[in-house]
């Protein structure tokens, strides 16, 4: 069933990530936000992250990720969700990691991209008809970047959007919810990632997003824009008063987010005069929809 929240409801908010750390770089402060004002937020983290690799220099050495990468990310987890103010939920399975070289080496067996949609799908379908989100959110079809765990997240949420209000679907696995709205998270606006350069740029700063802006350049003959994106933004969450906690949440992820790397680039009080917003692409809504918005929740309301 789909049903809009009563009055004396909470608003539900379902976001869906591929490993521990990516709920902190991608809707932290949207998440934050709405988690203040009242929302029920909640995490989906498909994998454990047991085959991340120590991206903070400071980490190196250290015993604990050594021993049990996936128990060391999972306290990092509990960390960052205390200070986004969310609940989060693990739904059970294994990193795939990251295949490097040339020709790329085959998934290990067993992890979460090689799963059948339908498997990979069930836990997250059992927590959306457990949980009743208003709202998902979910990568795009290249999974934000091209990870294999990133790409499977995208699938099995669009998967549980499609059928976790069907009774002929996964049955067993709870009642039926239909969520009202599915959004695609552009945390690599080119847009975002303009002004956040042409901001250092003006403050005689160094920006290290040349690089990423000169590859989207090439990718048009002429040089004059970056290629298009293939779901533009259709909503823009002004949530700037949140980036601090972001930050925070980000920094909670000891293993994987280096604090003098490229996230901490620009100050949250530069962010806030240059892009206060955090951007989605309205994918599907069986409720009216108006664009653009500045509302993951319009029309719910």
């Amino acid at each position: 069933m789909t049903a809009s929240p009563s009055p004396s409801a909470p608003l539900r908010l379902l976001a869906v990530h591929a490993h521990p750390d990516d709920e902190s770089s991608k809707g932290a402060a949207t998440m934050a936000m709405y988690a203040a004002a009242g929302v029920d937020v909640l995490v989906a983290t498909c994998t454990d992250g047991s085959r991340g690799d120590i991206q903070n220099p400071a980490m190196e050495g250290q015993p604990h990720p050594k021993r049990d990468m996936a128990g060391a990310r999972r306290l990092e987890m509990d960390a960052a969700a205390k200070v986004l103010g969310i609940q989060q939920r693990w739904l059970g399975f294994v990193d795939s990691g990251l295949p490097e070289g040339d020709p790329l080496p085959a998934l290990p067996s067993g992890c979460f991209a090689l799963q059948p949609l339908e498997r990979a799908a069930a836990p997250l379908v059992r927590l959306v008809r457990d949980f009743k989100p208003h709202v998902i959110l979910s990568y795009d079809e290249n999974g934000g970047y091209p990870h294999p765990d990133h790409i499977m997240a995208h699938r099995v949420a669009v998967e549980a959007f499609a059928a976790a209000g069907d009774p002929a679907r996964y049955p067993g696995i709870g009642d039926p919810w239909e969520p009202s709205k599915l959004y695609y998270d552009r945390a690599f606006s080119p847009d975002r990632f303009r002004a956040l350069h042409s901001a250092l740029e003006e403050a005689g700063l160094q920006s290290p997003y040349a690089e990423r802006l000169a590859a989207w350049l090439e990718a048009d003959a002429e040089g004059h824009t970056p290629p298009p994106p293939t779901h533009p933004t259709s909503t823009q969450i002004e949530c700037g008063d949140f980036f601090e906690a972001r930050d925070d949440a980000l920094r909670s992820h000891r293993t994987q987010v280096d604090p003098e790397g490229f996230f901490f680039a620009v100050s949250a009080a530069m962010q806030r005069k240059a892009w206060p917003w955090e951007d989605y692409s309205l994918i599907e809504s069986r409720i009216p929809a108006e664009l653009p918005e500045t509302d993951l929740f319009a029309g719910l309301r």
